[in-house]
Formats: structure tokens, C-alpha cells, sequence
């Protein structure tokens, strides 16, 4: 472990200290959040609150990568990618940009990095432990002296990293929520890498990704915490799902640990998806009706939101580093019942709890 310690601590020190540089810089190009000039359905906050957290976290990352981790071309695509990503947040932290616009940057860079090599070559079989590989369902494109390879490994990680992307963007709206589990979500995809590069010195770069990342969300957390001097805005939220994204390919696609460890964003997404479609609505148009919506609705406080998410993740996180893949599809099932089962209760209880208009008789 003690190998990795270094480039976690550059990234939390970094980030730490370049935040409040990026928040003045915000203020002084007009990069805030003010709910008064500039609505929007989601907000949670009150005041004049800069945005363009991403630039802080892009910086924390990408020079600690460049200072810890050799360069490869598909460490590069991934460099590149969240430079795009980080760049269309700043220009919707400036004037929102289209969701759709933002959906089509999100797919070109999963687009990018999967062409660089990072794509879902096999999967475990949840029933038997076993490798499912799905190498043999590609077909080669011939183009003159190039090959192209384009298959289910291809298309299957496009939709994870666009899917994880935008879910994880759903579940930030409360002062120190999304840094919060982000960072947890990285450690412990970190430590299942651990496992692997041990034995394989070629994952090494990504055990050194994922506590990079985990130190960047960190070093970020005490700025963003109730009361947030800065929010992450639309680039820091897209880098976190985009990162956890590829360490639950790269950590040898254990994306059944990344599921479970996201236990609440991915079922809050789901469930957002089936209330917007059943309300005849776009499912990328924002509206009040997350979970941490719900809470605030209940009267719970953001720190007492924030520190739910953490503990939830922190205690999945710890789940999957002890069970068996068999065992995670039950876990997850089991997690997912439950959940479920919370979701229902908070919409019930904050449906059915609000204060009645006065019968006029």
C-alpha cells in the first residue's frame, strides 16, 4: 500500500490548494450560481455560489497522473477525454449548454477512450465465478492497412461510461454528496485493484488511478462541504462518473463492485428515468424529484444527506471487497430490495405528510 500513499497525497494537497484559486477565478469570469437570474428545477442552494469546481479537480488529477504514472495512448485518450469533459462544463457553468449537446460530448468521449483500449473484454458469470468472454462477439473492419475491432466489449462500455456519467451527475446536489462517496467509491475500486496488480505488475497504473482520483474528490470535499464555498459543477460531476466508470473496467471489469458500491446513485437513476418517462417527460431534462430532494422534503439537513451517502457507500464499499462475485449478485438484489423499499417510504411519507390546503367547504 505504501507505494500508493504518495501520488493519493499529491492529489488531495493539489486539489486542496487550487480549489480557491478556481473559485476566485469563477467569480471573476462570471462562473457562479446565483438562483435568483439563473433557475434551475435541481438547486438545493441559496446565494451567489461559484462553480467550475471541475478545472480544480481536472488539475488535481491529470498532474498527478502526468507526476506518478508513465504515459500510454490509452492514458492519454483518458487525459484527453476529461479535458473535453471538463471544458463543456465550464461552458455550461458560463450558460447552460443543451442537455443534448452534453449527452453527444459524453458518448464522444466514452467513444474516444474505448477506441484506446478501454473497453469490457469478459465479464463474471454471477452463478458459476466463471469468465464470460465477449471478445468473440466483434467483427473486424477493414479500412486499407487499418483494422478496426468493433463489437459487444465496444458498445457494452460506451453505454457503462455515458450511463455512469450522467447518474452520478443526478446524485450531487447537497453541499459535500458527491465528493463525499466518489472518493469512497475510488478507494475501494483502488484496493480491489490492489489485489490484482500484486500479482499482475500491469495494473499498477490502475491501483494509481484509482487513489488518485480518490485523493482529488478528497482534497475537493472541505470546499464543497456544508457550507459549500464551491460547487463541483457540471465538469467535476461528469469527471467523477467518468473516472469510476473506467476504474470499474480497468480494475478487470469488476463492474458488479462498482455497482454495489453506487448502490444509491444507480437506483436513484433508475428510478428518475421511470418518473420522468411515466411523466411523458425527457429523460435528461432536470427536475426537484431525487432522493436527496425527497430528504430535504423530510426535513433532514444537507450535512445529515452528505454523511448518509458516505456512510451507505462506505458500508457497500466493504461489502464488496468481502464477498464473492456469486455473493454480490444476491448482495445487490438484496440492496436493491431495500433501497427500493426506502425509496417508496420517503416519496410516501413526504407525499402524504405535507401539510392540507384548508377545505373551503
Amino acid at each position: 500500500m505504501t507505494p500508493f500513499l504518495p501520488p493519493l497525497l499529491i492529489a488531495v494537497l493539489l486539489t486542496a490548494l487550487v480549489t480557491p484559486v478556481v473559485a476566485y477565478l469563477a467569480r471573476r469570469w462570471g462562473l457562479v450560481d446565483d438562483p435568483k437570474h439563473r433557475y434551475h428545477p435541481a438547486h438545493t442552494h441559496k446565494g451567489i455560489v461559484p462553480r467550475a469546481g471541475g478545472l480544480a479537480i481536472l488539475i488535481g488529477i491529470s498532474v498527478t497522473i502526468l507526476l506518478s504514472i508513465p504515459l500510454t495512448p490509452q492514458l492519454l485518450g483518458i487525459l484527453i477525454g476529461s479535458v473535453m469533459l471538463t471544458i463543456i462544463g465550464l461552458l455550461d457553468d458560463k450558460k447552460d449548454v443543451s442537455p443534448y449537446i452534453r449527452l453527444v460530448v459524453n458518448a464522444a468521449v466514452a467513444i474516444l477512450v474505448v477506441a484506446t483500449g478501454s473497453t469490457i473484454p469478459f465479464i463474471t458469470n454471477p452463478l458459476t465465478g466463471g469468465i464470460l468472454p465477449l471478445n468473440a462477439l466483434s467483427i473486424q473492419l477493414s479500412f486499407g492497412d487499418m483494422v478496426i475491432s468493433i463489437g459487444l466489449p465496444h458498445i457494452l462500455a460506451i453505454i457503462w461510461i455515458v450511463w455512469t456519467m450522467n447518474i452520478i451527475g443526478w446524485s450531487a446536489g447537497v453541499d459535500g454528496q458527491m465528493p463525499g462517496y466518489v472518493a469512497i467509491s475510488a478507494f475501494v475500486l483502488g484496493l480491489l485493484s490492489l489485489r490484482y496488480s500484486l500479482l499482475d505488475p500491469s495494473q499498477i497504473w490502475v491501483t494509481l488511478l484509482a487513489f488518485i482520483v480518490a485523493g482529488a474528490y478528497l482534497g475537493f470535499l472541505p470546499w464543497n462541504f456544508y457550507p459549500q464555498r464551491i460547487m463541483p459543477g457540471y465538469g467535476g460531476k461528469t469527471l467523477a462518473g467518468f473516472y469510476l466508470a473506467l476504474l470499474g473496467i480497468l480494475s478487470f471489469a469488476k463492474l458488479g463492485t462498482a455497482l454495489l458500491v453506487l448502490g444509491i446513485p444507480m437506483l436513484d437513476a433508475v428510478a428518475t428515468l421511470i418518473r420522468r418517462i411515466g411523466n411523458k417527460k425527457s429523460p435528461v431534462l432536470a427536475d426537484r424529484g431525487h432522493l436527496h430532494h425527497k430528504l430535504l422534503d423530510l426535513g433532514w439537513t444537507k450535512p445529515r444527506i452528505a454523511l448518509f451517502y458516505w456512510g451507505v457507500s462506505a458500508i457497500l464499499g466493504l461489502v464488496s471487497l468481502t464477498v464473492t462475485s456469486t455473493l454480490k449478485v444476491f448482495t445487490f438484489i438484496a440492496v436493491a430490495v431495500a433501497l427500493t423499499m426506502f425509496f417508496v417510504w420517503v416519496s410516501y411519507f413526504t407525499q402524504f405528510s405535507k401539510q392540507r390546503d384548508h377545505d373551503s367547504g
